[in-house]
């Protein structure tokens, strides 16, 4: 059974107020309008995660609030652990989702996030990984959304275990719609 992965990186955020500590910094209007973008997307395209892996950083749960609503709720792990977290924290939260999860949203930051989608794609991605996968080697911009079909249970998930079926961004959203 594949299973999906979807990496979202939160949606541009506010830094009008240099006070406010970077773990508080909430979403720019701008990202508020890319967050819905990627909604409707999303909702347009049945991308329904059975989990949603969650920074606890404002900007990422923000983020996520304007996800909502989901057709059939998801369940919510909001850890510390995925703010600002590594590809290799991120891969090692992942490998131990449960089997019986058949969908996760991951919403973080950069640079793991890139970091991350560019392991699951394997060594060859800028070579031979298609268009999306060329972008995607040259940034991951906020409110980006990549989406792999994954060849490992969980457990196992490593470099080359993902193909990238889709990688959007609030720009194209924008531009299209």
């Amino acid at each position: 059974m594949t299973q999906h992965l979807w990496l979202l990186r939160h949606a541009k955020s506010s830094r009008d107020d240099p006070a406010i500590p970077d773990h508080q910094r909430p979403l720019s209007k701008r990202g508020e309008k890319a967050a819905a973008a990627i909604r409707r997307m999303m909702w347009y395209n049945g991308l329904v995660p059975d989990l949603v892996l969650v920074s606890t950083a404002r900007r990422t749960q923000d983020t996520m609030k304007l996800l909502r609503p989901w057709e059939r709720p998801p369940i919510v792990d909001a850890t510390d652990a995925l703010y600002l977290a590594s590809a290799a924290r991120i891969l090692e939260l992942l490998r131990k989702v449960a089997d019986p999860v058949r969908s996760v949203l991951v919403i973080g930051h950069n640079p793991g996030l890139q970091e991350l989608a560019m392991l699951l794609v394997g060594a060859d991605a800028k070579v031979a990984g298609g268009k999306d996968a060329r972008r995607l080697a040259k940034t991951f911009p906020t409110g980006a959304l990549a989406e792999f079909a994954l060849s490992a249970p969980w457990s196992r998930i490593g470099e080359g275990a993902g193909q990238l079926t889709r990688f959007v961004t609030p720009r194209e959203l924008a531009a299209a719609g």
